[in-house]
């Protein structure tokens, strides 16, 4: 029997899903000589939950929710044999060893669960509105390979997943509005077409001191991060060149606490602990500038006739934020400013943006 779309949606979901929670499972009874591992070099693995909303910005509008859950695995000896890593992900890796970085002090692997939504401004339009961007629906699965070198990161992503009524965005969203008391948008039916994508994404960074001061494990700290990356493929196409600000209590050695970067939200591999004793916090700033040569939410189905927009080229984003941690738990808030992202836009986009990780 050929699968219908709604069936292919809940497969991959399905298949997902349980890919990360067996992994999680795995993790959790890692062998002896992995924990001794983590021990050694104070690295276990970590879940983190991200939750974005422009709720969180008094907005309904452009991207107006996503949710991802990431696994990020301790410091490995390498992606294929280091028994750190779930008996799936070491198979997978073998397929993957191209895009693998090599020959670095510190290497890691992060798998990740995204799901997000796009819609216009009008919820109560049941017409096309051609002037604004598309309802879209888009839900992936990626792999990335950290690789770090004393102050210096190397970030690779390979990202799959589909966009299009088979990810149920419109009952997610009427589920979110539910919860918020919000009025449900009622132009779903002129959705973006079922459609596989896919991305390869490479970030580079660089950890540097903020007039001198590093910081420490027990005291105030201040850092800076320079970064620029590029992307290609169906789900988008860009290049990129950002940076980002922290200054706190108990700095974390890592390269960035905003989450939608690749290396962002404590995913690098650690030279020191991922976590410390008591607590810690910091407050962090963000810039980021794209090209966009592509994205699918605007430009609309590669294949397939659907809606697009005038996007603009150049689009940029900050940030500003708090993350706070005691022992193996933090919490982070950022709260995002965009430029206007295609021609004729009103508001210029803003949500929030919530995190929760835990090292075990």
């Amino acid at each position: 029997m050929k699968a219908t779309p709604k069936r292919t949606g809940w497969l991959w979901l399905a298949i997902s899903i349980l890919a990360l929670a067996s992994a999680t499972a795995l993790a959790d009874e890692r062998p002896l000589n992995c924990r001794d591992s983590g021990a050694r070099d104070g690295s276990p693995p970590v879940l983190e939950l991200r939750v974005d909303n422009d709720l969180f910005a008094n907005q309904d509008q452009g991207y107006t929710s996503g949710v991802a859950l990431s696994l990020i695995s301790p410091n490995l000896a390498n992606y294929r044999h280091d028994q750190c890593l779930p008996a799936p992900a070491r198979w997978l890796n073998r397929y993957l060893e191209w895009w693998q970085p090599q020959g670095f002090d510190q290497q890691n692997m992060v798998v990740r669960l995204d799901h997000r939504l796009y819609t216009p401004a009008d919820p109560q339009a049941t017409e096309l509105i051609e002037s604004d961007r598309p309802y879209a629906g888009i839900f992936t699965v990626s792999f990335g390979y950290n690789a770090r070198e004393r102050n210096n990161l190397r970030s690779s992503l390979f990202t799959l997943g589909m966009v299009g009524p088979s990810t149920h965005p419109e009952a997610i969203q009427d589920f979110i509005h539910d919860i918020t008391g919000s009025d449900h948008f009622q132009g779903w039916d002129n959705q973006l077409r079922d459609e596989l994508v896919f991305m390869f994404g490479h970030e580079r960074s660089q950890r540097l001191p903020v007039q001198g001061v590093w910081g420490d494990e027990d005291g105030f700290g201040a850092d800076a991060i320079r970064s620029f990356g590029l992307g290609v493929g169906s789900l988008a196409t860009y290049g990129s060149v950002g940076g980002e600000i922290r200054a706190g209590w108990k700095l974390p050695d890592d390269f960035g606490t905003s989450p939608l970067r690749p290396s962002g939200e404590n995913s690098a591999p650690n030279v020191r602990a991922r976590h410390a004793r008591g607590w810690s916090a910091h407050g962090f700033a963000s810039f980021e500038g794209r090209w966009m040569l592509r994205d699918i939410s605007l430009d609309g189905n590669t294949w397939k006739n659907s809606h697009s927009v005038d996007r603009e080229p150049l689009v940029a984003e900050a940030a500003i934020g708090l993350s706070i941690r005691y022992s193996r738990v933090k919490l982070s808030f950022a709260r995002y400013f965009r430029s206007r992202e295609f021609s004729g836009q009103g508001d210029r986009p803003s949500y929030g943006s919530f995190t929760i990780s835990a090292a075990f």
